[in-house]
C-alpha cells in the first residue's frame, strides 16, 4: 500500500465525469496544503498542461517535470494568497468581475453555447462562474501581495554600474533587435463635429435616465466603450485623486443618485452617476463614448499624410519639418517626430525623464507594451529610411487617428552595454534585486506558514528546497 498524507481536509473528493455513453468516477485528491488552502491534483494537472502548451508555442522544452513545476507555482500562489488575507491586502474587485465575465464568454464561445458549456463541464453555469471567480480572485490577491513586497525596491545608478561590471561578458543579457522610428499623426477632420454628435447622444441618454425612461446601468451595458460596461458602468470606490481632474471635479459636485452633465477627458466623453460616498471614497458609475467619424472625415487626414509622405520621399520636405508643421503629437513634433514612450508615462502619470525611451523591442508593441501593434505591423516590412503609407490606428486612450512612419534605425541584436542600453540594464538590475528581496521574504514565510506536501510529491524538483519540511503531517499506511 502506498502511503497517503492525512490532513484535516477531506482526503479524496469524488468528481463525476462522463465519457461517451459510459459513466465513471475520477478521483481528485489533495496533494498539498498551504495555510488554509488546499491544492488538488486536478489543479496541478491543469497548470502543468498550460506550461507544456505555452512552451510548445514558444518553441522550447525543459527537462523539469511539468507537474513539479506546476505544484511549486501553486504553492507560491497559495502562500501569497494566504499572506495577503493576513495582511489585509486590497485588490480591485471590479476588475475581477470583468475578467470572470470575459473568461466565461470565451469558454461559452469555444463550447458554442452556455448549454454546451454546462454539458462539457458537467456543472451549471453559476458553478462555473463561481469557480473561475475564486481562481481569478486568488491570483489577484497573490499578485497584489507580491507587488507589495517588491514594489518599493529601487536601484540607484551605482547599483546599475556595479551590476554591469560584476556580470561577465558571457552572462550579459542579449538585447534583441530594436527599432527607432518617427511618426506624423493626424486626428480625423471634423473632430469638433464628431464630439458634438457624441455629446448629443450622451445628453439624450441623460434625459432618458433622469426622466425614468431608462436605467443608467442598462444604457452603460449597451453603449459604454470601456471595461466597466459589463458591470453597468460601475467603477471601484476610490478617492478623487484616483481619477483625472475633469472626472474627479464632476464627481465631487454630485449627490447620490444624481447624474452629471457631459464631462470630457482624454478618455472620451462621459456622464456620471454617484452611487454613494463614504468618507473620502466615491462610488460611481459612468457611460463613456468616444467620437466616431464619417468616411469623409477619415479620408481627409489619410490623403494629407500620403501627400506629405510623397513630398518627403522626393526630398521636397524633410520628415522633421513635416512633423513640426503638421503632426498632432505634441510629444514628438518638436523632436523630428521621433517616437518615445512619453505618451505612456503621461497616461500612467509616471513623469520620469529617464524612462523616456526611443528604442523599442518587438515586445514593446501591442497590449501592455505601450506602442501600437499597428506601428509594428508597418515597421516590420520597412527598411531603414523608408517612409510608410498613411494608415489608420488609435492612440493610447482609444481615440482614432491616422499616421505615417519613418523607420529611423534598426539596432541589431547585441550584448548589452552600459552606454547603449542603460535603461534595459537598469530594468534587469532592478528585477534581480527584486528577486533577491522576494526570495528572502518567501523563505521567511515558508518557514512560518503551515505547509504539507503529499509524499509522492516531496521528492520532486523544487527550485526552493524549503517547501519540503521535515515531519510533514501524519502518514498512514
Amino acid at each position: 500500500m502506498k502511503k497517503v498524507l492525512f490532513t484535516a481536509f477531506a482526503l479524496f473528493v469524488a468528481v463525476a465525469a462522463v465519457a461517451t455513453s459510459k459513466h465513471f468516477v475520477m478521483l481528485d485528491k489533495v496533494v498539498a496544503v498551504v495555510g488554509n488552502s488546499s491544492i488538488m491534483y486536478s489543479e496541478v494537472e491543469q497548470v502543468a498542461n498550460q506550461l507544456v502548451e505555452a512552451r510548445r508555442a514558444e518553441g522550447y522544452t525543459t527537462d523539469r517535470d511539468p507537474k513539479n513545476e506546476a505544484l511549486e507555482q501553486l504553492l507560491m500562489q497559495k502562500l501569497l494568497y494566504n499572506q495577503a488575507l493576513i495582511d489585509s491586502v486590497e485588490i480591485s474587485t471590479g476588475d475581477i468581475v470583468q475578467r470572470v465575465e470575459m473568461r466565461v464568454q470565451q469558454m461559452t464561445d469555444e463550447a458554442g453555447s452556455i448549454v454546451e458549456l454546462e454539458k462539457k463541464s458537467h456543472m451549471p453555469i453559476y458553478h462555473i462562474r463561481e469557480l473561475i471567480r475564486r481562481q481569478i480572485e486568488e491570483q489577484a490577491y497573490a499578485q497584489s501581495m507580491q507587488q507589495s513586497v517588491i514594489g518599493k525596491v529601487k536601484v540607484v545608478p551605482g547599483e546599475v554600474e556595479s551590476f554591469y561590471k560584476n556580470t561577465s561578458k558571457e552572462e550579459l543579457p542579449i538585447i534583441a533587435e530594436q527599432y527607432v522610428y518617427a511618426h506624423i499623426t493626424k486626428y480625423p477632420e471634423g473632430m469638433d463635429a464628431a464630439k458634438r454628435r457624441t455629446r448629443e447622444r450622451l445628453l439624450d441618454m441623460r434625459e432618458r435616465i433622469v426622466t425614468g425612461k431608462a436605467q443608467f446601468s442598462t444604457l452603460a451595458r449597451m453603449y459604454s466603450v470601456d471595461g466597466a460596461a459589463i458591470r453597468g458602468g460601475e467603477l471601484e470606490p476610490t478617492t478623487l485623486n484616483g481619477w483625472v481632474k475633469p472626472f474627479a471635479d464632476a464627481v465631487e459636485e454630485l449627490k447620490p443618485g444624481q447624474v452629471s452633465e457631459v464631462v470630457e477627458t482624454q478618455f472620451g466623453l462621459h456622464i456620471i452617476q454617484l452611487i454613494d460616498k463614504r468618507g473620502s471614497q466615491y462610488h460611481c458609475r459612468h457611460i463613456v463614448l468616444r467620437p466616431t467619424y464619417t468616411t469623409e472625415e477619415i479620408v481627409g487626414p489619410l490623403l494629407k499624410l500620403d501627400s506629405l509622405a510623397n513630398l518627403i520621399r522626393k526630398d521636397s520636405l524633410t520628415f522633421a519639418a513635416a512633423a513640426l508643421q503638421h503632426s498632432d503629437d505634441k510629444h514628438s513634433r518638436q523632436n523630428g517626430g521621433i517616437v518615445t514612450n512619453h505618451d505612456m508615462l503621461e497616461h500612467y502619470s509616471a513623469f520620469d525623464a529617464k524612462l523616456t525611451a526611443t528604442k523599442f523591442l518587438k515586445e514593446d508593441f501591442g497590449i501592455g507594451g505601450g506602442k501600437s501593434i499597428d506601428d509594428y505591423n508597418t515597421i516590420r516590412y520597412m527598411k531603414k529610411g523608408d517612409i510608410s503609407s498613411a494608415f489608420r490606428t488609435s492612440d493610447m486612450n482609444g481615440n482614432e487617428m491616422c499616421k505615417i512612419i519613418k523607420l529611423v534605425d534598426i539596432i541589431p541584436s547585441h550584448k548589452a552595454t552600459l552606454e547603449e542600453d542603460y535603461l534595459r540594464l537598469e530594468q534587469i538590475a532592478l528585477e534581480e534585486k527584486q528577486h533577491k528581496v522576494f526570495q528572502q521574504w518567501l523563505d521567511t514565510k515558508i518557514a512560518s506558514m503551515y505547509i504539507l506536501i503529499a509524499p509522492e510529491f516531496r521528492e520532486g524538483e523544487f527550485v526552493n528546497k524549503n517547501w519540503v519540511k521535515e515531519n510533514q503531517g501524519i502518514v498512514l499506511k
